[in-house]
């Protein structure tokens, strides 16, 4: 029996201190890169390229029916262009989203702007999956430092017994 196993029921025990946050599609292995850490990154990768992918062939469709349409040229343009503009947008605010966390306020304004370019987000999830879980750095360092305070918070509890002052009996 490990020492981190409960006697009472043999289902491990929660250890102390703060948790791992887990991310979407790898859980928890981004702490440690394992269960399958490198296949989830692959997957991530080649599931976001291939949504991008289809994503655009659906936005073509929807430009050959403007044209068929014959809205004219201007619209045409202008539709093109506000897809760019919102993905290139989106691409950013996501890429940003993986480094610090977004303001909720912020992010519930951006909703429509990001749901329009939701191409520029699956690329940033692309990309970014080619060096690290999308938010593993910034995951990371909030596990880090939480981590450092809790070891702290006890260390200061317990003390250090060589450096405690003993009592002198009067």
């Amino acid at each position: 029996m490990s020492a981190e196993e409960n006697p009472a029921n043999g289902v491990p025990a929660t250890p102390a201190g703060p948790q791992p946050e887990p991310l979407r599609f790898f859980g928890t292995t981004w702490v440690d890169h394992s269960r399958g850490y490198a296949a989830r990154r692959l997957g991530v990768a080649v599931g976001s390229l291939a949504a991008a992918a289809a994503a655009c062939f659906v936005l073509r469709f929807a430009y050959q029916g403007l044209q068929i349409a014959a809205v004219g040229g201007f619209v045409s343009l202008l539709v093109v262009v506000m897809f760019a503009v919102c993905s290139a947008l989106a691409f950013g605010h996501t890429w940003g989203s993986f480094s610090t966390r977004p303001d909720p306020a912020r992010q519930s304004s951006l909703r429509g702007l990001l749901s329009i370019g939701f191409v520029g987000s699956l690329l940033a999830y692309f990309f970014r999956s080619l060096t690290e879980a999308p938010g593993e750095k910034l995951h990371r360092a909030e596990y880090e430092q939480a981590r450092e305070e809790y070891d702290r918070r006890v260390t200061r509890r317990s003390g250090n017994p060589s450096r405690k002052r003993r009592r002198r009996d009067t």
